[in-house]
């Protein structure tokens, strides 16, 4: 693994350790690490296993156990010590990971029901501490000659687009791009001539299922009359060109999101590249319902910059 990109992942771990009382945002967190604010999240989980969040969580249990276990400070004490926003968060965090509210888990301590407690939880948060080993050593130098037969670094320009936003799951789709199609086919903005690309804004590992926002877009002719062509579903914007690193998707929709993450965790850890602060743009190259297999066929084009640091 790129030792650049391993060493900015333990600053921001080190970070979080030494601060864990302390307000975090995936901002902040992301400016300490020198990534992208926008793949920052993307970047972490797919190196850690878990999201910036979570870890932060996790370090905050871990520091609750010992004062739950050693000191005599109220339930309202040890959340406000350990960094949690309230008191009922910590407790909803807690009882989530434990499976039990903390003062029961007081309770049990002091009874020596559960003393491995804290061990177990510091062996978890020791392990995802070691971004995966798994690609380090005799398996980078395969990986990287696998991805480099099948990324490319490509420069594109910027496009005009027509798009409509779907909100919930990203396998739930259709109806934006029915829409789109719609629209697209009674202006004449043919797939022949033009190209049909996919955003997915958010990050499902950071954002909940039915919060996610996704694009379904369509690139414009030069000269497009926007105002000839207003219906109250349809919205438009420019994407930024610039470098990118493509690869060529074909599977299931459900794969895609596996892509992202060896992407994010394999690929840009072992290359020369940034990710760059610009959407991921998945450009659709065939219809699934055509295809026997109904797999789909996407150009996923990563924004990247060359490494700074």
């Amino acid at each position: 693994m790129n030792n650049n990109y391993s060493s900015r992942i333990h600053t921001v771990i080190h970070y979080i350790e030494k601060n864990i009382t302390q307000p975090m945002s995936l901002d902040m967190l992301a400016d300490i690490s020198h990534f992208s604010k926008y793949h920052f999240s993307r970047i972490f989980t797919s190196m850690m296993g878990v999201t910036p969040i979570a870890f932060v969580h996790q370090k905050r249990l871990q520091q609750s156990i010992v004062y739950l276990r050693e000191t005599d400070h109220t339930i309202l004490e040890i959340s406000s010590l350990c960094g949690f926003e309230s008191i009922s968060s910590y407790n909803a965090i807690f009882k989530k990971h434990y499976n039990r509210t903390p003062s029961v888990v007081r309770k049990d301590l002091k009874l020596n029901k559960y003393s491995n407690i804290p061990l177990q939880s510091s062996n978890m948060v020791e392990e995802i501490s070691n971004p995966l080993r798994y690609y380090e050593g005799n398996n980078s130098s395969f990986l990287r000659r696998v991805w480099n037969m099948n990324v490319e670094i490509k420069e594109l320009p910027d496009y005009e687009v027509a798009y409509v936003r779907h909100i919930g799951s990203y396998l739930e789709t259709r109806g934006a791009w029915s829409m789109l199609g719609s629209w697209a086919e009674l202006n004449r903005v043919t797939p022949r001539e033009q190209f049909f690309i996919g955003i997915s804004i958010d990050d499902p590992g950071v954002v909940e299922e039915y919060a996610c926002r996704y694009d379904a877009c369509v690139t414009l002719p030069e000269g497009f009359n926007h105002q000839q062509a207003k219906h109250a579903e349809i919205s438009y914007k420019r994407l930024s060109g610039g470098l990118y690193a493509l690869f060529p998707f074909y599977d299931t929709i459900d794969k895609l999101a596996i892509t992202y993450q060896s992407l994010f965790g394999q690929w840009l850890p072992n290359s020369e590249y940034d990710a760059d602060d610009r959407y991921c743009l998945e450009f659709c190259m065939n219809n699934p319902l055509d295809d026997p297999e109904g797999k789909c066929k996407i150009d996923l084009y990563i924004p990247i910059k060359r490494g700074s640091l």
